[in-house]
């Protein structure tokens, strides 16, 4: 069936090569140019990380020995844990094999031991919340995406005694979109609600500390040290992954010391899974303590992001607007999809992955760009260059097609490009180089 409608995924061997990023090799030898990794700040190759994960490797071996319960406890998991929890502010967090095992595990277990418990979750949330809410049997309500009113009209709907966790993300990782998530703490201070969220695509990215957007809402608050009645400090909840942002492996979340122990003592997926390997927690934690004091990656990687859509904007290529650093480039049709990308490989040497079901919507397949730290103007220039002639070629929907509705008027959703909005402000990344990359 995957094949019959065009949505079978194909993957590409890529081999990328310490201090070579954004380049890569295939097993032939070729040379392309990687466009949709999520190791955006380049820190898979960062020297600090690489020779604490070197160290410890050599002394600890390649195998943690069995599951946190078992043998695979040990002080490099202490440690992380102590380090994630001061990134966001919270008394303590838990480490796990994924972002994706965090998740899931930590939903299903608050829905199964808070009786009656009701997630909200927003439309657009990410596989591993649904199926967290869906294995935690709880009750649940589907908000519209980013809907206020929606989510506030669900909330006054359910009994005041019981308990509720709005779930949601802070940059949605498909469209770019960003969570309001100052009015979401407001909504659930009314209603007495828990907030859970999903900071994966965000940390390492944004504020003073890379502690994600929840940080970033109080820039100046944070990077003075004043956390208190901030927005981060009203999330109870924070998951994140080490595997993007901080160029390693692993997920997490952080909370109350009594939250995060219910989790590690009820969650199947925690309990029973081998844990990671000694070098990769100690590798995760030396990232996390390289952001906290090294904002340039991140400062580079927006003024990156805000370079290449707009040179495609300026070129009519439909960038799904949005003012977070994803780049949804806009095809609508798993097929040309497929061929868009393979014509980018094949003739260009640039590799991006095509997005279908079930991550998007049928009729909304797309190119997921990710720029990084890394990408310079001359890579930036490569990549729109063929990316015009690939839209020429396939006579793809250009920008002013996706703006306008069936009945020629205009699409609300692509009122304006998200440039405008940026989180990033001109005067965090400096108002100067980020007047000249823009």
């Amino acid at each position: 069936m995957k094949k019959q409608d065009k949505s079978y995924r194909y993957f590409r061997n890529i081999n990328r090569v310490v201090n070579e990023f954004p380049l890569a090799h295939t097993p032939e030898g070729k040379i392309v140019t990687v466009w949709c990794s999520v190791d955006y700040l380049g820190m898979g190759s960062n020297p600090d990380v690489l020779k604490t994960m070197h160290t410890v490797l050599d002394r600890y071996g390649s195998c943690s020995g069995g599951s946190r319960n078992i043998s695979g406890h040990n002080q490099f998991a202490v440690s992380l844990e102590k380090t994630l929890a001061e990134l966001h502010g919270k008394e303590a967090a838990l480490y796990s094999t994924s972002g994706y095992n965090a998740n899931d595990g930590a939903l299903t277990v608050l829905g199964m031991q808070l009786p009656d418990c009701i997630f909200f979750s927003d439309s657009s949330n990410h596989a591993s919340i649904i199926e967290g809410i869906r294995h935690s049997r709880a009750n649940k309500m589907i908000w519209r995406h980013n809907d206020l009113a929606d989510l506030e009209n669900k909330l006054r709907s359910a009994p005041p005694s019981v308990p509720k966790i709005i779930c949601f993300e802070s940059i949605y990782s498909m469209c770019g979109t960003i969570a309001p998530i100052r009015e979401i703490c407001d909504l659930a201070q009314k209603y007495g609600a828990l907030t859970f969220l999903d900071e994966v695509h965000a940390v390492g990215l944004y504020g003073p500390h890379g502690a994600g957007l929840a940080e970033h809402l109080d820039f100046e608050a944070h990077a003075s040290g004043n956390r208190l009645g901030t927005v981060l400090d009203r999330i109870d909840v924070v998951s994140g992954a080490l595997g993007k942002g901080y160029g390693t492996s692993g997920g997490y979340i952080a909370g109350s010391k009594d939250l995060v122990d219910l989790v590690r003592s009820f969650s199947r997926s925690f309990i029973f899974t081998t844990s990671t390997p000694p070098a990769i927690m100690a590798g995760a934690q030396a990232s996390v303590e390289f952001q906290k004091v090294n904002p340039e990656t991140r400062i580079e990687l927006q003024r990156n992001t805000r370079a290449v859509k707009q040179k495609m904007l300026e070129c009519g290529l439909p960038v799904l607007p949005n003012s977070s650093h994803i780049v949804p480039l806009m095809i609508g049709d798993a097929e040309k999809s497929k061929i868009a990308a393979d014509i980018l490989f094949e003739e260009f040497s640039i590799y991006v992955q095509p997005i279908n079901s079930p991550s998007v919507p049928f009729g909304k397949e797309r190119l997921r760009i990710s720029p990084t730290a890394a990408h310079g103007e001359k890579h930036q220039d490569n990549l729109v260059r063929a990316l015009l002639i690939v839209w020429e070629r396939l006579n793809l929907r250009k920008l002013s097609d996706w703006c306008m509705t069936e009945d020629g008027k205009l699409n609300l959703d692509w009122a304006d490009t998200g440039l405008e909005d940026s989180v990033w402000s001109s005067e965090q990344l400096g108002a100067g180089r980020a007047g000249q990359s823009a």
